[in-house]
């Protein structure tokens, strides 16, 4: 067997630790591990210092995405509490949704401000397809955003294990976020200040696109052959002129993991909008990206098997090992790592 194709290959030991519950302050003050393929070398830095490390000619591409206040609690008409995670809209004013509770079709659920929700339908995936009301009157995602935005939660992942806090709303959401949608935030954005962004859009040309992270990015994979596994969708739009630089021969850099799904999506497929459903892993390797800027991702997830799409396991589970022993920070607070 190829273990490339094995779960249980993409496995190691982190320290608890090293699971960053809060981000660095200021936010470029985080670690920076550079890792270029040409050389086989590694390079420890900063990241206030990417600048340096970035080739002249490249494109860089952010995901313009916002994170919105998904996680709301509410009660059962029974009085019983309920936990409602909002994934994303799926037509017809209907949702998907993860709820932490017992729930059946047709059962409403009570938040504040007057809304409701009616759970539709109940997949086999554990999701469930949810209809919204305020005061009884079916609404749609923008209206559902605002009424979010006055009693939601910030929906941290689940490994950082606390309640959001008023800090969240600021730090969970880059910079140059701007399209509402996202329900966990693309966290190799983060580590940008104002002025290291302005720094990089004065050096490169800068281009950005839109994929709404859903919940289904923090899905394990619970197979153990990795082609088994059905990643999750997620909506995306790229602007034409985005979509132009996409078709050129022009380098790129993708800001994170999001940014690399939707153009590699684009390049197979030529779609400049709907839903990416793209795995990438070291036998469905990157055609169009060059260099990835990420975080430290989960074990035997989807996102380690996409930094090893780029460099491949074995490299990918050593440059992990070599950032644990210099005691860098892992997931969406942590620190980053730029391959070149």
């Amino acid at each position: 067997m190829n273990l490339d194709l094995l779960t249980s290959s993409y496995d190691y030991m982190l320290p608890k630790e090293l699971i960053a519950s809060h981000p660095a302050h200021p936010a470029d003050s985080a670690k920076l591990l550079v890792y270029d393929r040409a050389s086989d070398t590694i390079t420890h830095s900063l990241f206030s210092k990417i600048l340096d490390f970035i080739p002249q000619d490249c494109s860089i591409f952010l995901n313009d995405t916002k994170v919105i206040k998904a996680r709301i609690f509410g009660n059962k008409s029974s009085g019983g509490k309920i936990e409602l995670l909002l994934d994303k809209p799926i037509g017809n004013n209907q949702f998907v949704a993860y709820i932490r509770g017992k729930v059946n079709i047709g059962t409403i659920l009570y938040f504040e401000n007057y809304l409701k929700a009616k759970i539709i339908n109940l997949n086999d995936d554990g999701s469930r397809i949810v209809e919204f009301f305020e005061n009884d009157k079916k609404i749609d995602f923008a209206k559902l955003i605002i009424l979010l935005d006055n009693f939601g939660h910030v929906p941290l992942p689940p490994y950082i294990q606390r309640s959001d806090t008023k800090e969240d709303v600021i730090e969970y959401q880059s910079l140059f976020a701007k399209v509402e949608g996202a329900v966990a935030a693309p966290t190799a954005s983060l580590h940008f200040t104002p002025e290291l962004l302005d720094k990089l859009k004065d050096k490169f040309d800068t281009y950005t696109l839109t994929l709404h992270v859903g919940s289904g990015t923090f899905k394990p994979v619970d197979c153990n052959h990795i082609k088994e596994h059905q990643i999750h969708s997620e909506l995306f739009d790229i602007p034409l002129d985005t979509a132009s630089i996409l078709q050129s021969d022009k380098p790129i850099l993708a800001v994170g993991t999001t940014v690399t799904r939707t153009i590699e999506y684009f390049h197979q497929t030529g779609k400049t909008t709907g839903e990416c459903d793209i795995f990438l892993h070291p036998q469905n390797t990157p055609k169009r990206v060059n260099h990835l800027l990420t975080n430290f991702h989960l074990p035997k997830s989807t996102l380690i098997m996409l930094v090893s799409s780029f460099i491949g396991r074995e490299k990918t589970l050593e440059i992990y090992k070599e950032a644990i022993e210099n005691k860098y920070r892992f997931y969406s607070y942590g620190d980053a790592i730029l391959i070149l």
